[in-house]
């Protein structure tokens, strides 16, 4: 069973170039769940990204999106964590997934990086890897040459409908998710 969480990562790239990106799954996942809870997310320069707060279900929360690219995201939610005196254990992190095919969403308590770059420099930052994972599926190219290039393109508008039908699906569960009790 996952730990109740204190703050929500959303991984992505910054800029309109990224947004509707697969790469982007998680930062569109917070955004939305900033929104879905009236909350806005504003510019924080000490964590070089954009933070706000929101109640969910019965727990306040931090919402956070780095400001750097997702291969070096680590060191702003370490920033965030430490700041907030928050264990690695209270942060849950939304990211892309490849091994999932589009449309499905799946919880994943700790365990290592899988290749994930922003996933290894979050270990990196943090010191831990028991942080909770909100694993969005964007499926996968079918090669390992050819991953860069899938994850930074828009996705097909049949891709790009499963995802937010995954991303919808974590919006409903994510009171249970933060409590501690997902049924992802």
């Amino acid at each position: 069973m996952a730990s109740p969480v204190s703050l929500l990562v959303g991984l992505g790239n910054p800029g309109k170039r990224y947004e509707p990106t697969r790469h982007n799954a998680g930062s569109r996942f917070v955004c939305e769940a900033a929104h879905g809870a009236g909350s806005t997310l504003r510019d924080e320069a000490k964590f070089d990204g954009r933070i706000g707060s929101a109640r969910i279900g019965s727990r306040k929360i931090y919402l956070f999106i780095p400001a750097t690219f997702m291969n070096v995201s680590g060191l702003p939610v370490a920033r965030v964590a430490r700041f907030y005196k928050i264990p690695v254990e209270e942060i849950l992190v939304a990211h892309d997934e490849l091994e999932l095919p589009p449309g499905e969403v799946r919880l994943k308590v700790g365990g290592g990086h899988a290749g994930h770059n922003g996933l290894r420099d979050l270990i990196k930052h943090l010191g831990g890897s028991e942080f909770s994972r909100l694993r969005i599926g964007v499926g996968h190219p079918g090669t390992g040459k050819g991953v860069a290039d899938y994850v930074l393109k828009k996705p097909s508008t049949t891709d790009a409908g499963l995802i937010e039908r995954a991303i919808d699906a974590a919006l409903r569960d994510l009171p249970c998710a933060v409590a501690g009790e997902s049924n992802l």
